[in-house]
């Protein structure tokens, strides 16, 4: 292929690209807000800031160490939630604020905010979520069936296996059974039964004050220290089992989840509520969180999304010996219930015991949400739970002045650019002009398109990085146009100067790149977030400007050179060998004469003229 043809080619690609861009642009924004505008951050624009207070058990303190370690969390989590810009800081070694640019949804708060505190619990009971219609009473009813869940309308927890066998339920959620996956988490068979069994008979167990009965899996013999024992199933968590009503809003907001006493709670839907023993295996013994679709016995992969977990070595032997106690009861005490935020997600039944310290969450969750749990889990769950205290807007720390200014001092060092430009190299510097202002095109689509897809927001350091990404982008133009120049000197036409200049020009270019992304990367992945923003604009203006020298400024000198006003070497052009001080070769004419030649030009070899 010729070398005109190529940078016809490459010319033709960036057309298309920056014209996709700006496609993309318009596009995303009949689902946004109709800006075409770059997001500013928080010292550009102001934001929101919210204050979290810690929610304790008791009298429980919270330590420096805690809040520290919840601050660190948090901070994870909005940088990889997108938000640029954002603050987190201690107020008074006990709350947390939290300042980000523009209004954040509800669900970005919560996101922040929630503990994400995986929590493996026993279950001791399980009942609908909400109070049920009464079922009619069999002819074997006892006496105290007035007293019984159907006669109240609200279930209460029954010890008794064949009151939670969902089997026994038409009303029971339909699920599916994967049982046949080592370690999986699903609901499976032992989906909790949104009211009591018709066939479960009245007892003296069922009574609000529940008390353990002899059964085959023999709950009732173990200690009542024992996480598994019906025994902690006391009048006071009957009480609140029977009042709590998951399908209220807020019914769960005065919960305090002590990971050492049983808790009652509802799952994630309200559909069923839960008494639950205390945590046999904790959220801080995750090492890593990954989500994806499910892989069946078959090595297929399934429609159904998975949360992988990967226990460290004491998590794995946690898990391990509650799963070889719980393999042997009956349920529900053979379920145990994985938690996040105190709400149960899943409560399967183990067929099973799970050695290797590996786990799989399934639920009705889709594939977006499971990567948003997941994500979570693997930064590690906050020591403690946060309650919204206040939330307020702010006004920017800088403002638009500053921003003014900014703006400002980026057209004066791009005119002092152009003005050097053509002083230099007469009309050859308009390549420069052109190339840097297709970059400046180009960095100002991704960054809106980056507002756009991944929230990002242009603070004031990130307008400091591009500022400088002006000189670092007319660097390369000049190290290219001093080799065509060098070239020109050597006596070499000049589409000979521009390819062989170009060869030379493009391993300088890359190396002095190379340098400036890899000092982005070292800044981004170890300075503040205040720095960040510089690193990320530097980062992204390098890649352009590689993107740029190869698609346009090259491509573009190429053609130039065809043209007769630079391969003759115009005076305007910047080209010109005479100027340059190009070399005049002498050779040998034959006896003893020497004649001296100009310096050749794009018609061919050169000749006396």
């Amino acid at each position: 292929m010729s070398h005109a043809k190529f940078a016809r080619r490459a010319l033709a690609g960036m057309a298309v690209l920056a014209l996709a861009l700006m496609g993309l642009l318009v596009g995303s924004n009949q689902f946004g807000d109709g800006s075409y505008a770059p997001k500013l951050g928080l010292d550009l624009e102001g934001g929101t800031q919210i204050i979290l207070e810690p929610r304790v058990t008791g009298n429980r303190e919270v330590s420096p160490e805690q809040i520290a370690q919840a601050r660190d969390i948090i901070v994870q989590r909005v940088d990889a939630g997108g938000v640029a810009g954002a603050e987190v800081t201690t107020q008074g070694g006990r709350n947390i604020v939290v300042s980000m640019p523009g209004t954040p949804s509800k669900s970005t708060e919560d996101a922040i905010r929630r503990s994400s505190q995986l929590q493996f619990r026993p279950v001791l009971a399980i009942a609908a979520g909400s109070p049920q219609p009464a079922p009619s009473v069999s002819p074997s009813a006892s006496p105290s069936a007035p007293a019984s869940p159907g006669a109240s309308g609200t279930a209460t927890p029954s010890v008794a296996p064949s009151a939670s066998v969902p089997s026994a339920n038409p009303a029971s959620p339909s699920a599916t059974n994967n049982s046949a996956i080592p370690g999986a988490l699903t609901t499976g068979t032992t989906s909790p039964s949104p009211s009591p069994s018709p066939s479960a008979s009245a007892s003296p167990s069922a009574s609000p004050s529940p008390s353990p009965s002899p059964s085959p899996s023999g709950p009732a013999s173990t200690p009542a220290g024992d996480p598994f024992s019906l025994e902690q199933i006391t009048p006071e968590l009957t009480a609140q089992f029977t009042a709590l009503n998951c399908a209220e809003e807020g019914s769960l907001d005065e919960l305090v989840d002590d990971p050492d006493k049983p808790i009652v709670t509802c799952d994630a839907d309200g559909a069923a509520k839960y008494i639950l023993g205390p945590v046999v295996v904790s959220g801080d013994k995750i090492s890593d969180a990954s989500a994806g679709y499910q892989v069946g016995p078959n090595g297929q992969q399934t429609s159904r999304v998975e949360i992988q977990l990967n226990l460290n070595d004491e998590g794995a032997k946690q898990y391990a010996d509650v799963s070889k106690k719980m393999v042997v009861l009956q349920q529900p005490q053979n379920q145990l219930a994985a938690t996040l935020d105190s709400r149960v997600i899943v409560a399967p039944s183990f067929n099973e015991a799970i050695l290797d310290g590996n786990a799989s969450i399934t639920g009705g969750f889709g594939i977006d949400e499971a990567r948003d749990l997941a994500q979570q889990l693997k930064f590690g769950a906050l020591p403690i739970s946060f309650d919204l205290q206040t939330r307020e807007q702010i006004s920017p720390t800088l403002g638009s002045e500053q921003l003014r200014y900014g703006l400002y001092a980026g057209i004066i060092g791009l005119l002092l650019v152009v003005l050097y430009s053509l002083a230099q190299y007469r009309l050859l510097g308009l390549v420069t002009v052109a190339s840097i202002l297709v970059a400046g095109l180009l960095t100002y689509l991704a960054i809106a398109i980056l507002g756009w897809s991944h929230n990002y927001r242009l603070d004031m350091a990130g307008v400091t990085g591009l500022i400088v990404a002006i000189g670092f982008t007319a660097d390369s133009f000049i190290v290219y146009f001093e080799r065509i120049r060098d070239e020109l000197r050597e006596g070499r036409s000049l589409e000979s100067a521009v390819a062989t200049g170009w060869d030379r020009a493009k391993r300088t270019i890359l190396i002095a790149d190379g340098v400036n992304f890899l000092a982005a990367i070292v800044l981004y992945v170890l300075a503040s977030s205040s720095v960040r923003g510089f690193a990320f604009t530097l980062g992204l203006t390098t890649l352009l400007d590689i993107l740029i020298v190869f698609m346009f400024t090259h491509p573009l000198v190429t053609l130039l050179a065809r043209l007769p006003f630079f391969r003759d070497g115009h005076r305007f052009s910047g080209l010109d060998p005479q100027k340059l001080g190009a070399v005049k070769k002498t050779s040998y004419a034959g006896r003893g004469r020497f004649t001296t030649k100009p310096p050749r030009v794009a018609g061919g070899e050169g000749s006396a003229s």
